[in-house]
């Protein structure tokens, strides 16, 4: 009960977890004396009632009104409870980063709550907490691709995202493609050579500099002669694991290869880049 009693004020407050169940015990010893002593518990736990009432009311009168305004205001709030955490030596440079974070995916004229899901957090290994920054954007782990001379650095981007694979498709599960001879196997080649390029032409047609794919768990995202199409094309690509999509930063990629993205993950950066995301080549249009 205490556990749940926990989460719930981490939740609701996202502080005073601690505080929660020390007051929580103490009344439940206080419960445990009264019952000693003969009281009824329908009459205890009326008093308890009534108790919360008067606290209620209590702290009410003694509170002070904030608004979302006050920038100043929330980030002595938010450092107060940053001053019981293990980070309390770094609250001078959380709090106010906290606070321009949530100030900056909500509307503060008429705003009750905030979609925590809309802030997301990338760590990186080698820094120190006085390095964390705001980025207002989407802010991927891993860089772009290099391998086939793609470019690494795109400004004023057009950005396409993409929910098919740029590779050479497979056969189902209970098929074999057999090849018996050099010829067939040069063939092969050339078909997907073929394919892998005109997926690179369609995609090229459209003008986009940075392409964000989802990865299949089918089949490659991307293969080395897709990588090699978009370098010559004004595109690059970053690739990133399945938690390692935080929102928002401006690295740039001609193909940008996502793996293991889950579907909210696709919500976020459509949500927050303002474009929808494409499940076929056919619907690649400028």
């Amino acid at each position: 009960m205490l556990v749940e009693l926990s989460k719930s004020q981490d939740i609701e407050a996202g502080d005073g977890t601690t505080s929660v169940c020390v007051i929580a015990g103490s009344l439940l010893d206080a419960c445990h004396q009264l019952l000693v002593k003969g009281l009824h518990p329908t009459s205890i736990a009326e008093a308890f009632v009534l108790a919360a009432n008067t606290c209620d009311s209590i702290l009410q009168s003694c509170a002070q009104p904030i608004t979302l305004s006050e920038r100043d205001r929330l980030v002595d709030a938010v450092r107060t409870c940053l001053s019981s955490k293990v980070i309390s030596q770094n609250s001078e440079t959380l709090a106010p980063l906290a606070v321009d974070a949530v100030l900056s995916v909500i509307d503060t004229t008429f705003a009750t709550t905030v979609d925590l899901e809309a802030i997301k957090i990338v760590k990186q290994v080698g820094g120190t907490v006085d390095d964390t920054e705001l980025v207002d954007g989407i802010v991927f782990a891993q860089g772009a691709k290099k391998a086939a001379g793609g470019p690494t650095r795109v400004e004023n981007a057009k950005v396409g995202l993409i929910q098919f694979c740029l590779s050479a498709p497979k056969t189902d599960m209970e098929n074999n493609v057999v090849v018996s001879d050099y010829a067939a196997m040069d063939r092969l080649l050339r078909e997907e050579r073929k394919h892998v390029l005109g997926l690179c032409k369609k995609i090229k047609k459209c003008g986009i500099t940075v392409l964000l794919i989802q990865k299949s768990i089918l089949r490659d995202a991307y293969n080395d002669l897709s990588l090699h199409f978009l370098a010559k094309s004004p595109c690059h690509r970053v690739q990133l694991r399945e938690t390692s999509l935080y929102p928002k930063s401006h690295h740039r990629m001609g193909i940008m290869v996502v793996a293991d993205i889950e579907r909210n993950d696709i919500s976020h950066i459509s949500e927050t880049l303002d474009l929808l995301p494409v499940a076929h080549v056919n619907y690649c249009v400028q």
